[in-house]
């Protein structure tokens, strides 16, 4: 077996070869039985698989899976991990749009004194929602009732 014949297996089995890969594949395995047996097994195979259907994972085994500690860590260390990037990527963008507003002389410096107030703001409303979110999340007695 070949890495053709395996590149044209997949291709004809997946109905994307072109005519003359078509033609090229039946004449391997018509010429060779081994490489028909092949053919034939994989055809199965595919057919086998095409039928399967993954179950979904019940209500009980999400909520047991949700209650486990790693798990919730895992989930939260991501997002903190996320955000802390989100946020970085984001201060330095605004940073460097800042920078660039003060540099340029023609900008009146109204406008400017307005520009950083804003991006300031947005900073510290960003800091306080995130810090509101994390306070509640930590002392919300409901949080294990179902709504």
């Amino acid at each position: 077996m070949t890495d053709n014949f395996i590149y044209l297996l997949e291709k004809y089995l997946d109905t994307s070869a072109n005519p003359e890969e078509r033609i090229e594949f039946e004449n391997l395995i018509n010429s060779n039985p081994e490489l028909y047996k092949e053919y034939k097994e994989q055809k199965r195979i595919k057919e086998v698989l095409k039928q399967m259907k993954l179950k979904n994972p019940s209500v009980e085994v999400w909520d047991s899976y949700w209650l486990g500690i790693y798990n919730r860590i895992e989930r939260g260390l991501a997002w903190i991990m996320v955000s802390i990037g989100v946020l970085i990527i984001l201060g330095f963008a605004a940073l460097e749009f800042v920078n660039f507003i003060i540099n340029d002389n023609t900008t009146p410096v109204l406008l400017k004194t307005g520009i950083i107030i804003l991006v300031f703001g947005i900073f510290v409303l960003l800091f306080s929602v995130g810090r509101e979110k994390f306070f509640t999340r930590k002392h919300d007695k409901y949080k294990e009732i179902q709504r």
